[in-house]
């Protein structure tokens, strides 16, 4: 068995359901705490601050600062700065989103921007929607924090950032860039925030399509746990399987 240096960690499905700490989670973190290996919480959730992110851990128990948060918002703002420093964004999104642009030194406009970026938005209306595929169509660069298309709620699944960016994507005909997993940039964003190699690195998450596949895509190693959305039974017909799997987070902890 692998040892490794550095965690990347799921949130919903792995650390917690809602407002519940999954079972062993807070365990688990205080056995990488202790080990002194460097953990990072890696989230698709656009709509929560690095610290509000924290905060919500803390009342868990489960240890953890706002340093040790990850989310697509901040992975979005940060590959816009590589493409230009302080970008007019068009932004459709919540507090999380504004928050990453506005550290990262972006300016938040409505007209003649450089890039529309959109992130899960619970007050999304027509106009919004309007003035994205205009910037779109007059040439701005067109991202999205990630492509999550239903979000479970304890009202059942409900429509997620991909499927509010699919309604630009069918206006203009032009396709985004995602940012959030699978995909290789919050990847790469996230080992360079942890200060760690890709090969010392292991990815802890509960869904293949998000979580597992974003290791993949990415040449990191993978463990899937059973607490989330993929089923053990989902696991058997998986033709690219995760590095390990797990019942709950507490069979992995003798390995660490």
């Amino acid at each position: 068995m692998k040892n490794y240096h550095a965690y990347l960690i799921d949130l919903d499905g792995t650390i917690y359901r809602g407002d519940e700490p999954i079972e062993f989670a807070g365990e688990f973190v205080d056995r990488l705490a202790s080990k002194g290996i460097p953990y990072l919480f890696l989230t698709n959730n656009s709509s929560k601050t690095q610290a509000q992110v924290s905060d919500k851990l803390e009342k868990m128990n489960i240890r953890s600062a706002p340093e040790h948060v990850f989310t697509s918002s901040m992975a979005t703002a940060k590959h816009i700065k590589q493409l230009k420093r302080h970008a007019r964004c068009y932004v459709i999104g919540e507090e999380g989103l504004y928050d990453a642009m506005e550290r990262e030194g972006h300016i938040v406009a409505d007209t003649d921007c450089d890039v529309v970026v959109l992130g899960i938005d619970r007050e999304i209306n027509y106009e919004k929607l309007s003035k994205a595929c205009r910037e779109v169509r007059n040439g701005a660069t067109f991202i999205s924090t990630n492509g999550d298309v239903a979000l479970p709620t304890e009202r059942g699944l409900e429509p997620g950032n991909g499927a509010l960016t699919s309604v630009v994507t069918v206006s203009t005909g032009k396709q985004p860039l995602f940012i959030g997993k699978p995909e290789s940039i919050i990847m790469e964003q996230a080992l360079e925030q942890l200060g760690a190699y890709r090969q010392e690195t292991l990815m802890v998450g509960d869904n293949y399509q998000t979580d597992i596949l974003a290791g993949i895509n990415s040449g990191i190693d993978t463990l899937m746990v059973f607490t989330g959305v993929t089923t053990y039974s989902d696991y058997q017909t998986l033709r690219q399987k995760p590095s390990y799997h797990v019942q709950h987070l507490s069979d992995w902890m003798p390995y660490i």
